[in-house]
């Protein structure tokens, strides 16, 4: 069986940055847990606070052999900073660098292949209001109409545009997106994101007519996922939490 190399950047990297490590490793465990991975594919992104640099999965590894020391730091250009003996997948570069390149509060960028939002996303009136999960994505969506496969450079202009200020992005025929100013926030809207669209599409399955939420609570849900889901009173409060987790599931993930 082929062994992964063992590394230990822990006294090597910054204080800021072996936490932001710890913080997107734990976040790929996580992911890995809830069924929510694809092989070896998509990815997980976290900016470097007060650089141009971000840290990424390695191409190759499962999402649960990931750890805070195999992550690999690039810059926005795509070239791999640190020595490693690991390399990057090119349509992780196109879709996470082109977020970071011109969001500088999306610290943490998603991006998955689930299920059911390549099937939200996908149908023609895309996510509708039927759950309170739908609420948080709603009050901040936007759609990406498929392009082929992301490693086209023009792409990442229409990605830009199509994410604007918006914290969730449903890409047509492709999956989901979601971005925070912390690993937790954009884990935390993932989850509203994947539990609305599964919700749906059980909803729609039932052969029973479903009832929309109603327009003025729609017209008011971004103030409300605002109190609950941002700052202090979001990713930051549920985020120890899905630390503990996501030890309990895996504690080498720290290494």
């Amino acid at each position: 069986m082929h062994q992964l190399p063992e590394l230990n950047l822990k006294d090597k990297v910054s204080e800021q940055e072996w936490q932001t490590r710890v913080d997107l490793a734990a976040c790929y465990q996580l992911v890995s847990h809830f069924g929510w991975d694809d092989l070896i594919y998509t990815h997980l992104s976290a900016r470097l606070p007060g650089t141009d640099h971000y840290l990424v999965n390695a191409f190759g590894l499962t999402f649960d052999e990931v750890t805070a020391s195999n992550l690999v730091k690039v810059n926005l250009a795509g070239e791999i900073i640190d020595d490693t003996p690991f390399t990057i997948n090119p349509a992780g570069f196109t879709i996470h660098s082109a977020i970071h390149q011109v969001r500088e509060d999306a610290h943490c960028v998603i991006h998955l292949h689930t299920n059911a939002t390549i099937a939200v996303a996908t149908q023609k009136n895309g996510l509708l209001p039927y759950s309170q999960y739908s609420m948080f994505s709603l009050s901040s969506l936007g759609y990406h109409a498929y392009e082929g496969l992301a490693v086209n450079d023009d792409e990442r202009v229409r990605l830009q545009q199509d994410l604007g200020d918006k914290n969730h992005l449903l890409l047509v025929n492709h999956g989901g997106l979601t971005v925070g100013p912390t690993v937790g926030d954009a884990f935390m809207r993932m989850y509203d994101l994947q539990r609305a669209c599964e919700i749906q599409l059980l909803m729609q399955s039932s052969g029973q007519e479903n009832q929309l939420v109603p327009q003025p609570i729609l017209d008011n849900i971004f103030a409300q996922a605002n109190v609950v889901h941002s700052g202090s009173t979001g990713g930051q409060i549920s985020w120890p939490a899905m630390l503990r987790k996501a030890y309990r599931i895996n504690p080498n993930f720290i290494n």
